[in-house]
């Protein structure tokens, strides 16, 4: 029996180091990539524009993708969380804007809050290579 490899790679946040976790992992050819959020160092980028912290997000996934052998277009199901519903037209233009043709399966829910009061947005993807 072939063992399966994992791979793992980070983006050194806080919340990675201290929680636990990987920004995405690769088992096969599956990958499955965390909550991410707009968190650069200690900054938030976009602060107050949902639009602006959802197009970071994705190219902050598409990095962590691409370290791990996948792109976005093998990209099988996004779900975004919002800390205001009202937001999803920016918010879903941004996900258009790079997901038009992917059309990932795609759930957006709205959360009470996200780990700080100025992230509007944290988006999970999952991708198969093929």
């Amino acid at each position: 029996m072939d063992k399966i490899q994992v791979q793992k790679v980070g983006s050194n946040t806080f919340w990675e180091n201290s929680v636990g976790y990987s920004r995405a992992v690769r088992i096969g050819q599956y990958v499955e990539v965390a909550g991410t959020t707009a968190v650069q160092g200690d900054q938030i980028i976009g602060q107050d524009d949902p639009f602006a912290q959802t197009v970071f997000v994705i190219k902050k996934i598409e990095k962590a993708l691409h370290d791990l052998g996948a792109r976005l277009d093998h990209v099988i199901r996004t779900r975004i969380y919002v800390s205001n519903i009202d937001h999803w037209e920016m918010i879903g233009q941004a996900h258009g804007k790079f997901f038009s043709e992917i059309k990932p399966a795609c759930t957006m829910i709205e959360v009470s809050r996200l780990i700080k009061a100025e992230l509007l947005v944290e988006i999970e993807a999952t991708a198969i290579i093929h």
